[in-house]
């Protein structure tokens, strides 16, 4: 029997700075010190800007689906460790978008999240903002 693997994003955070990253860096893009330490993002985090695509993205890269361009919106997703990770945002209605908390379901080939619909607030880090 499988296991199924968590999503998860991979960030960095500087062991100078504290200064977090996404995608992961060995780089700190705030010091520019090479002293960044791999780590796993939240899964959870809350929609901080976004807009509806409306019209079919350019194709190549875009691949439209067997039926047909939907619209979809894109954003920035906040998560606790203080970055904000664009991506895809997945919801029954474009209305309930704004501030709406969000969990992370996919990571490729760009980051995924869904509005969560149960409400659940984004998990706590421990780190002061």
């Amino acid at each position: 029997m499988e296991q199924a693997t968590a999503v998860a994003l991979e960030g960095s955070r500087c062991t100078v700075c504290s200064t977090v990253a996404f995608p992961a860096s060995a780089m700190c893009s705030r010091c520019a010190t090479p002293s960044a330490e791999n780590i796993t993002l939240s899964t959870r985090g809350t929609l901080w800007a976004y807009t509806i695509q409306r019209f079919a993205p350019k194709s190549p890269p875009y691949v439209p689906p067997a039926g047909g361009f939907v619209p979809f919106a894109v954003g920035y997703v906040e998560l606790p460790e203080g970055i904000k990770i664009e991506a895809i945002i997945d919801c029954e209605s474009f209305d309930e978008l704004d501030g709406a908390p969000v969990r992370l379901t996919s990571t490729a080939p760009v980051p995924r999240f869904a509005v969560d619909t149960l409400g659940t607030q984004p998990e706590s880090t421990g780190i002061a903002q």
